[in-house]
C-alpha cells in the first residue's frame, strides 16, 4: 500500500474520532496559544490531520490523492525505497512550517483554531507544479489549466485573501505549503528550477 494511501486513511480516521469527540478535535487543533504558551508542539503536526468536516476533508484528500501518488512514484524512481522518507518529510514537514505564521500572529489570542492538511497538500502540488509545469491540472474534471499558470493564480488568490481576511480559512498557511513544495523541490534537485524556467519558457498559450 502506497505511502499516500496510508496517510489518507489516517487522516480520515483521526477527523472521524474528532468529529465523535469535539475534546480530542480540539487537543489535536492548530492554537498558537497552546502552543506557545503551554508547549503542545505537537499540535503543529496534528493540526494536518484533523478536519472541520467532511467537504474540507474530501477536497484535500482527494487532491492529496492525485498529485501525492504522482509525487511519491517520482521521488521513489529518484531515490527507491528511500524516496518513502522523502515523501513523509515533505508532507509532514510542510503542515509544521505553513503553522509558523499562525504561531506568530496569534500567539497571544487563545480563541484562534485551525486545522487542516492544506499546508501539507499545498506542498505536494507545488511539487508536482516544479517537475512537471505544462501538465495541465483540470478544474471541476473540464477547465485544464497548466500547472504553473494555475499555481501563479493559486499564490495571489492565497496571498490577498491571506492579507483580507475576509473568512475563516488559513490561506496564510496554503500560502507557505506552497512555497515549502517549490523549495523542498529545488533542495531534492537542484536541476529542476532550470528545467522548471525552460519549461515555462517554451511554452506558447496558442
Amino acid at each position: 500500500m502506497s505511502i499516500t494511501i496510508i496517510l489518507i486513511i489516517i487522516t480520515i480516521a483521526i477527523s472521524m474520532a474528532g468529529w465523535r469527540n469535539p475534546v480530542l478535535q480540539y487537543k489535536l487543533t492548530m492554537n498558537p496559544y497552546a502552543v506557545t504558551k503551554n508547549g503542545q508542539f505537537y499540535r503543529m503536526i496534528t493540526s494536518g490531520f484533523v478536519h472541520n468536516n467532511w467537504t474540507h476533508l474530501g477536497f484535500n484528500m482527494f487532491t492529496f490523492y492525485f498529485f501525492g501518488t504522482n509525487i511519491e512514484y517520482l521521488l521513489s524512481r529518484m531515490y527507491g525505497a528511500g524516496g518513502s522518507y522523502y515523501f513523509i518529510a515533505l508532507y509532514i514537514l510542510a503542515i509544521i512550517i505553513s503553522d509558523i505564521p499562525s504561531i506568530l500572529k496569534y500567539k497571544d489570542q487563545p480563541n484562534y483554531n485551525s486545522l487542516g492538511a492544506s499546508g501539507g497538500v499545498s506542498a505536494i502540488v507545488f511539487c508536482s507544479i516544479m517537475f512537471f509545469p505544462l501538465e495541465k491540472i483540470y478544474l471541476f474534471a473540464i477547465i485544464g489549466i497548466p500547472g504553473f499558470i494555475l499555481g501563479i493564480l493559486y499564490i495571489i488568490y492565497s496571498y490577498y485573501e491571506g492579507n483580507r481576511m475576509a473568512d475563516n480559512v488559513n490561506h496564510h498557511a496554503h500560502l507557505i505549503g506552497a512555497l515549502f513544495g517549490v523549495v523542498f523541490s529545488i533542495f531534492i534537485q537542484p536541476s529542476v528550477a532550470l528545467s522548471f524556467i525552460e519549461q515555462v519558457a517554451s511554452y506558447r498559450f496558442f
